[in-house]
Parts: C-alpha cells; sequence; structure tokens
C-alpha cells in the first residue's frame, strides 16, 4: 500500500481549485478516490476514547481506536440505560404555584426558588443514565511502536465503514469495523496480505458499574459458546430507589478463514488464519417505556439466525447499500487547498491559520453520517452522545437535554434530506405526553401535558436537577415546535392531523400556565428561567441552603425571552394548523387572543435584546447559552428582514456572549450570525470550533466532555450560511463567506417541500435544480436575473417587490433556474 502519509506530496503540481484531481489512495478502501470532503484520516491511533472512530445504525454503537497491540472496539445499544419504568410525578404540587408566583412577582425569587424546590420538583429528583454495554479486545503478540510500520485509520463516509492498516515486518494487516441496519450486527473483519498471518487472542468484557452508594449491585456473565463464541449477560443497574429492570445479552461469533480457532479461559483464540469475522449481536429486554418483558437471549439469538450462512461480504455489501439510501441523498463540495489532504486531525488544529475551505464539506459530511449513526426509525432518538457513550457515569447522565440540545441534534435533518430520521425524535414526543400530562394536572393544576429541560428512556417528564433548570417549562413545546417544522417541509397533511392533538395538549397547557404580568398588561410564563443563566438585579444575590449547606445562585424569574418567544411560535403553528386542515374552533380564538397578549421582545437599558421580561442586568454577559435569540434562530419571531428594529439589539448580544464557549454554543452562533447574513462571521466562530471544540473526528466537546449536539448543529450552521428558507422565500448564499468562492450543494432541502440542486461561481449562484415535492408555489432570492425552465420550456415568473422569484410548480416537477 501507498499510505496516505504522501498525500501532501502528491498534490504538488495538481490543481487545488474545487474541481481538483483527486488522489489515488492504493489500499482496501475499495479502490476509491480520495475526496477530502468524505475521508477522515490519521496516521496514528487513538490514544482515548474521544478520539476513537464511531460506527452505528441507530440502535447498535461502536468506537474503534484503531490500535496495534490491544485494540478496543467499546460497544453500545440504545435502549440499555440505568433503572427501570418510573415515575416522577409529585401529587399536589400545584397547591404551592399561586404562592411561588406571588413570590417572583413580589421581587423574592429566592423564597419562591426554595418553595419551588420543596413542592414542585420531581420525585427522585435525578434521572437514569445511558451506558455502555461491553468491550471487544484484540491482543496481538510483537506489534508495538517498534515494530509497527506504514500506519493509517480512516473513516470512509461514502461507506460507512472505519479502517485500519499497517506492516509488521513484512506483513499488512488491515481491520474493519461498522455496524449493519439490515443485519442489525456489528462487524469486525481481519486480514492479512499474507495467508496464516492472523494469530491473536480476543475478549467480549462486559462494563462494571460504579462501586458507588447511588448504586445498585451491578452484575454480567462473561461465558464462552462452543469454539467460535463469546457472551456477556448484564443486568442494568439500580439508581436513586429506581430498581433496574433491563437485562442485556451480547453475543460474538468467529468466522474465520483458515488457521485454527478455539475458545479457552473466556477468549477466544486465533492461530494462523487468513482472514476473521466477528459478527457481534445485542439486545436488551426493553419493548418500551412502560414494558421490560421481551426476551433479550431470544432476539440475539434471532439476529445471530440471520445471518447464518452470509459471508462477511454479502453482510457488508447490504450494510453498504442501506447506508448509502441516506448519506448519498446530498453532496456538498467546496474548494480544496494543500491543507484538505493533510490527516484530519491537524486540518482541524491549522484551519484558522491556513485556507481549507474543504474543510466545512467534511464537517457537514460528518454531521449527516452521525445522525445516521444514531437515529433509525424505530430506534430511540440520538441522546446528548448519539448512541456513544463509554461510561456508567457519563457527563450529564448522556440524556435527553431539551433546553438546547436535543434539539440541535435534529436541526439538519430537515435540509440535511435525513427526513426519516426525525421518526425517533417525533415518538418520543408523543411518549412524553404520558407522564407529561400528570405532570400538567399534580404540578401546575393545568390541563394538557407539559415537559420541562430533561427526561430518559423511560420518558419522565417532572422537573428535575433544581429549581434553576427545573422551572424550564417549554421544553415540550419547543419539541412541538420541531414537530410543526418537520411539516413545514414534507407538506405532509396526515402528518400534520398525526401531530395535531399533540400540539393542541401543549397549547392547552399554557393557555392554563400563563398569567397576566403585575402590571395586568402582557401574558407571562411564572415560574420561569432563561436556561442555565442568572439575572443580575434585585433579589438575585448568592443565598445559603440550610438543607443541603451549600450555596447556590438562582435563575427564577417571569417571563423568560426564550419562552415567550417559544410560544409565539408554538401558538402560530397551532394556529396555520387548524388553517391547514380546515378546522374552525373557540378553542382557536382563545389562542389567537392569548397569542396577541404575550410579551414582546423588548431592549434593554444597555441597547441589548432583554434575556427577561423585566430589564435585569447579565450576571454572566459572555454565557454559554444564547436563549433569547430563540427567535432569530431556530425559531422565526426575529427577522433582519421583518422585524428590523430589533436586529441592532440581537447584534449587541452576540457581541457581548463572545465567539467562544463550548461546542454547541458556538455552532448556534454560527447559525445565528447566518440569519444575520454574515457569514464571514459565522466562517470565523466556525473554524475556533474546529480548533478548540471539537474532537479529531468532529465529535463536540462541551467543555471537556463529549457532546454530539454540536456536532450535528454544525451541519445545520453550514446550511444556514448557504440556503435559508424560513422566510417564505428560498434564500440561496445568504450568509456565504468570502472563503467559499465556489461550490455546489445538491439534495438540500427547503421549507415548503422543495429539493435542490445547486452551483455557485466567483461568490454568485450560477444554476440551480428545484424539485418540487409538494407542488406548492415558489420563490426563490439567487441574488440575480434567472430564467426558470421545465422540460425545455419557459416558465412564467413574477419578479416580487424584493427581487425573488416566483414560479407555480406541480408535484414531481424539475425545474431549471439558471444565470442571464
Amino acid at each position: 500500500m501507498k499510505t496516505l502519509i504522501a498525500l501532501a506530496f502528491l498534490t504538488t503540481g495538481f490543481s487545488l481549485g474545487l474541481f481538483a484531481q483527486k488522489v489515488d489512495i492504493p489500499s482496501q478502501i475499495d479502490e476509491k478516490k480520495f475526496d477530502p470532503a468524505t475521508l477522515l484520516w490519521y496516521d496514528s491511533p487513538a490514544k482515548q476514547w474521544e478520539e476513537a472512530l464511531p460506527v452505528g445504525n441507530g440502535r447498535l454503537g461502536a468506537m474503534a481506536f484503531g490500535k496495534y497491540g490491544e485494540e478496543t472496539v467499546q460497544l453500545n445499544e440504545d435502549t440499555y440505560w440505568s433503572g427501570g419504568p418510573y415515575s416522577t410525578v409529585v401529587k399536589g404540587g400545584a397547591e404551592a404555584l399561586p404562592e411561588i408566583q406571588r413570590l417572583i412577582f413580589e421581587g423574592e425569587p429566592i423564597k419562591g426558588h426554595k418553595l419551588f424546590g420543596r413542592k414542585l420538583m420531581g420525585y427522585p429528583v435525578e434521572q437514569q443514565k445511558y451506558q455502555p454495554l461491553a468491550n471487544l479486545v484484540l491482543m496481538f503478540d510483537n506489534q508495538t511502536e517498534e515494530t509497527v510500520a506504514d500506519y493509517k485509520r480512516w473513516l470512509d463516509l461514502e461507506t460507512g465503514i472505519t479502517s485500519v492498516e499497517y506492516t509488521v515486518g513484512t506483513v499488512t494487516f488491515h481491520r474493519e469495523v461498522l455496524t449493519s441496519e439490515p443485519d442489525q450486527v456489528v462487524l469486525v473483519h481481519m486480514t492479512a496480505d499474507k495467508p496464516g498471518s492472523l494469530t491473536f487472542k480476543a475478549q467480549l468484557r462486559g462494563v462494571r458499574n460504579m462501586s458507588h452508594s447511588n448504586y445498585g449491585t451491578d452484575y454480567f456473565t462473561m461465558d464462552m459458546v462452543g469454539q467460535n463464541g463469546l457472551t456477556v449477560n448484564g443486568k442494568s443497574t439500580d439508581y436513586l430507589g429506581v430498581e433496574g429492570k433491563l437485562k442485556h445479552r451480547t453475543e460474538l461469533k468467529a468466522l474465520h478463514e483458515g488457521g485454527r480457532i478455539k475458545t479457552e479461559n473466556d477468549y477466544i483464540i486465533v492461530e494462523n488464519a487468513d482472514a476473521v469475522t466477528f459478527v457481534i449481536a445485542a439486545a436488551t429486554n426493553f419493548v418500551n417505556y412502560k414494558d421490560v418483558s421481551a426476551d433479550q437471549v431470544a432476539r440475539v439469538k434471532n439476529y445471530l439466525k440471520q445471518v447464518e450462512g452470509k459471508s462477511y461480504k454479502e453482510m457488508r455489501d447490504a450494510a453498504v447499500v442501506d447506508y448509502q439510501k441516506y448519506f448519498e441523498r446530498v453532496k456538498l463540495e467546496l474548494p480544496t487547498t494543500e491543507q484538505s489532504f493533510k490527516p484530519t486531525d491537524k486540518r482541524m488544529l491549522e484551519n484558522v491559520d491556513n485556507s481549507d475551505p474543504n474543510l466545512a464539506a467534511l464537517c457537514y459530511n460528518f454531521g449527516r453520517y452521525a445522525l445516521i449513526g444514531s437515529s433509525r426509525e424505530g430506534t430511540q432518538p440520538a441522546n446528548l452522545q448519539g448512541i456513544w457513550n463509554d461510561k456508567v457515569n457519563p457527563a450529564w447522565d448522556s440524556k435527553y437535554t431539551t433546553n438546547i440540545n436535543t434539539e440541535m441534534n435534529y436541526w439538519h435533518a430537515e435540509t440535511g434530506n435525513l427526513p426519516e430520521l426525525m421518526e425517533p425524535l417525533i415518538t418520543m414526543v408523543k411518549e412524553l405526553t404520558d407522564e407529561g400530562a400528570k405532570v400538567a394536572k399534580e404540578h401546575y393544576g393545568a390541563r394538557g401535558w407539559v415537559f420541562h429541560q430533561n427526561t430518559d428512556l423511560w420518558r419522565v417528564a417532572a422537573p428535575m436537577d433544581g429549581p434553576c433548570w427545573g422551572t424550564f417549562t417549554v421544553g415540550g413545546a419547543w419539541l412541538t415546535n420541531q414537530l410543526y417544522e418537520h411539516y413545514m417541509f414534507n407538506q405532509d397533511k396526515e402528518y400534520l392531523e398525526e401531530i395535531y392533538p399533540l400540539m393542541k395538549g401543549a397549547v392547552q397547557f399554557f393557555l392554563d400556565f400563563l398569567i397576566e404580568d403585575p402590571q395586568g398588561k402582557y401574558l407571562v410564563t411564572n415560574p420561569s428561567t432563561s436556561p442555565e443563566n442568572p439575572p443580575k438585579g434585585p433579589g438575585y444575590e448568592y443565598f445559603f441552603d440550610e438543607v443541603t449547606g451549600f450555596w447556590y445562585f438562582t435563575t427564577i424569574c417571569y417571563g423568560a425571552s426564550i419562552d415567550i418567544q417559544i410560544l409565539t411560535d408554538l401558538f402560530g403553528y397551532y394556529l396555520e394548523t387548524e388553517k391547514t386542515l380546515g378546522l374552525n374552533t373557540d378553542f382557536s380564538d382563545k389562542v389567537s387572543a392569548a397569542r396577541g397578549r404575550l410579551a414582546p421582545p423588548q431592549i434593554g437599558r444597555d441597547g441589548t435584546l432583554q434575556e427577561w421580561t423585566e430589564d435585569f442586568e447579565q450576571m454572566e454577559p459572555n454565557h454559554r447559552h444564547n436563549s433569547h435569540l430563540y427567535g432569530l434562530y431556530p425559531g422565526n419571531v426575529i427577522s433582519a428582514k421583518r422585524t428590523p428594529e430589533y436586529i441592532d439589539g440581537v447584534k449587541k448580544v452576540l457581541e457581548l456572549r463572545g465567539d467562544g464557549a463550548s461546542g454547541w454554543s458556538r455552532v448556534w452562533k454560527m447559525a445565528l450570525w447566518a440569519r444575520l447574513y454574515d457569514g464571514n462571521r459565522a466562517n470565523k466562530i466556525f473554524k475556533g470550533y474546529l480548533k478548540e471544540q471539537c474532537y479529531p473526528q468532529f465529535f463536540a466537546k462541551c467543555g471537556t466532555p463529549l457532546q454530539i449536539d454540536g456536532t450535528m448543529g454544525a451541519s445545520a450552521g453550514i446550511t444556514e450560511m448557504l440556503v435559508q428558507s424560513h422566510e417564505g422565500v428560498i434564500d440561496l448564499l445568504p450568509a456565504l463567506p468570502d472563503e467559499w468562492k465556489e461550490g455546489t450543494f445538491d439534495g438540500v432541502c427547503a421549507r415548503g417541500g422543495f429539493e435542490l440542486n445547486m452551483k455557485w461561481q466567483n461568490n454568485k449562484v450560477s444554476s440551480v435544480d428545484v424539485l418540487s415535492k409538494s407542488g406548492n408555489i415558489c420563490r426563490i432570492d439567487a441574488g440575480g436575473k434567472f430564467t426558470i425552465t421545465k422540460d425545455g420550456k419557459r416558465v412564467a415568473t413574477k419578479t416580487k417587490a424584493d427581487g425573488s422569484i416566483e414560479f407555480k410548480t406541480v408535484k414531481g416537477g424539475l425545474y431549471k433556474v439558471v444565470r442571464k
């Protein structure tokens, strides 16, 4: 193999423009051409789990380190969590609500905070944790840093396979790891270029839970199955008094060509084989959030039976075909430079000082890859770490955090042409209404349903963690808005009818919960919080809690701006839904009246958009959350075109917040600046994010812990720089950075049911193909004069006052838009 290390030198003499000649890599990557927008590669193994390369099929995930000597493939299954079915509802809490509201209105938030903590918090006050499943460990003799040469590992986004290759002496070893959705297994395939060269040991190891007073006793067993199999059987941990009810089974079957294989002392021992394939199946007894009656052993047995007699090539090919039907829908190309052919980790670290526009395309593609790997129809939604987690006590429990993070995971699902992958999120929202209705009744004395800032596998919905976080009552409303966005892209009225009850239930809760402000002018939420950010003002000093013995601050308030913006969207979307479905009810009149009384956005004394209804100062001006800018992105309350009176205040907020902070915060700022049509600022933030808040494979950091939200959000932010459609018009290249002067973006989707193939040169759109999936009227702002044809014939157009072009379409019609 000619190793990838030479790539930087191989580019000499090539044209390095957008359509640069691709570099051949003679390797076992299907003899493909090297495309720096779809291949992550490295010249050293992962030193820690956060640097490993992920594969996933939505239900099963694996992280491959790419090591020699002792390799680890860490395994996950999406339903393996601590605990079991439980509820956090506290009956009768609503009796304290009027007093809490009075205290907050009268400027005593600390007293309101303490009373909320005693009466309205869910119990237990924390939730359950996503758990790692097992580890496959491979042990090779005589493979050390001194003996290994020509090392490379890579992740091919065009196939969804991660590989490692290196030479020891005169033998080149190759290893592939992938997950199969059709066969529901993890595959690890090993070869060598000389027959009889594979000799190693393998062990399938369970994961021991923490020995902590809050944890029950975890147990697992490791067993051998015949001459070529290993199993791990285990049970989930008890946590906070919730009994661990999940049982799991993980089983490995080894298929070998040549040589010998045997099991001995919990190991598989391979001697002098030509090739070896490990087939790993795993399952739990989880049925749904209320039912754990499945037979995990029978499930695994069935998975393995389905692959009996299949060759590795057959399983591999089926997995690739299935994966590509999602991944190949969209293609983004941006200019390449010499930097584009360096190892991915070096590209990321050097991108601030060295131009490499193509790195944004690779990042965009990886974000889509991560969603395909962690959210498939019938699986659980992507959690804080997608599907990949190696810790029994992961950061923030690796749950579903809905004051930004879970929503961000799915921002790019619609524009990225992956609408089916929204199904797990839609299902979760439906399931949340169960506990959510009980919380609405018992905690707030309200109808409908409510959900706060966190949930887990068991779909609990009450406030958790503490009043600073638990008073975020609009988590369910935000998710409901995202479900309506799904309709805006697919234009499917049957789907809209399906989610209509969810929307109505969310609206019903807030009609009951909203209360007049002390001046009797506006309707506001109370209690409320602007996520995790304490205001600075009267009553907001730090206080000592005699019960816990700790000092605290409070974020509790009334009418946080994010609440009102989310409800403005929610009520508006509900009214649009009734209109679309031909409904005309008294309820919609109440919704319309309430929407008209919601507190509007306000500019404070310091010139910023207020974060709270009251004009408080910022205790942390550069706080990581941009909550009161929800209305600009991802919401549609504030607009540079429709509400210019707020834009200076928005920009001042962003300047105070700065361009730094954690990964998800930075990519949110990317999208916000894109909505303000400043592509260079968005690109500057993006570059800093890649250098400072990304692990080497584009997994985002939240400070230090890995989180998937920034990974997904970066793809959404890149899209906002190239295509926007929230204003009723498809706006092309609205925030194009100067550095991205030419490119193509094929398969990207826009609201109204449109799919686009776009090309641009010299920072201007040259042509667009528009596929109309729903037959709606299409409006495009492409920044110039264009002709539109269908089947070679001119299409009548209207030029609007803003310069955009409007034309009628038919469902399934393909329209060519070409610059005059």
